[in-house]
C-alpha cells in the first residue's frame, strides 16, 4: 500500500495583494484528470497583468514568462487564490511574481502553494511598439 503525499497547510502571503480568485470546472482537466498545466497558466498570466496594469496605464503585452514552477496539481472544485507583487519596474517593463495557492475543496481553511511563476510585461503603444513606463505611476500604484 503506497501513501498518499498530502503537502503540509501553507500561509498565505501578507507581501502579496491578493489579485484573482477563480475555481477550476472539469472542462479544464488534461487526461489524468487535473487542471491542464495551460489554463493554470492562461490564468496565472491573467493575474500577473493586474498590478502592472496600474503602472503601464495603457496598452501592453506579456513578453517572458521567466520562470514557471508547478509545484502540485490543481484540481477540479479547488478555490485558486492568486498573489502578485511588482519585483522590477524597468524604461518599458514591469515584472511580477505571481504565487498560487488552492484551497481544496474537500480541505477548506487550508491551503497548498500549487504553483509560483515570475512573467515580464512591456509598455507597447498603439503600434505595438515598446514604450516607457510612465514614471508618476509607480508612487500612485
Amino acid at each position: 500500500m503506497s501513501a498518499v503525499f498530502s503537502p503540509p497547510p501553507a500561509a498565505l502571503p501578507t507581501d502579496k495583494e491578493l489579485v484573482l480568485k477563480v475555481i477550476p470546472m472539469p472542462a479544464d482537466t488534461n487526461s489524468n484528470g487535473d487542471i491542464f498545466g495551460g489554463w493554470v497558466m492562461a490564468q496565472v498570466d491573467l493575474a500577473g497583468s493586474v498590478l502592472p496594469a496600474r503602472y503601464v496605464q495603457g496598452r501592453m503585452a506579456t513578453v517572458a514568462v521567466n520562470e514557471f514552477v508547478f509545484k502540485q496539481p490543481v484540481r477540479v472544485g479547488d478555490i485558486l487564490s492568486f498573489f502578485s507583487s511588482i519585483t522590477r519596474v524597468g524604461n518599458t517593463s514591469v515584472t511580477v511574481q505571481v504565487e498560487v495557492f488552492a484551497e481544496r475543496f474537500s480541505d477548506q481553511g487550508r491551503y497548498v502553494k500549487v504553483t509560483e511563476a515570475r512573467l515580464t510585461y512591456v509598455a507597447i503603444d498603439e503600434q505595438g511598439r515598446p514604450r516607457p513606463v510612465p514614471r508618476h505611476s509607480a508612487q500612485d500604484a
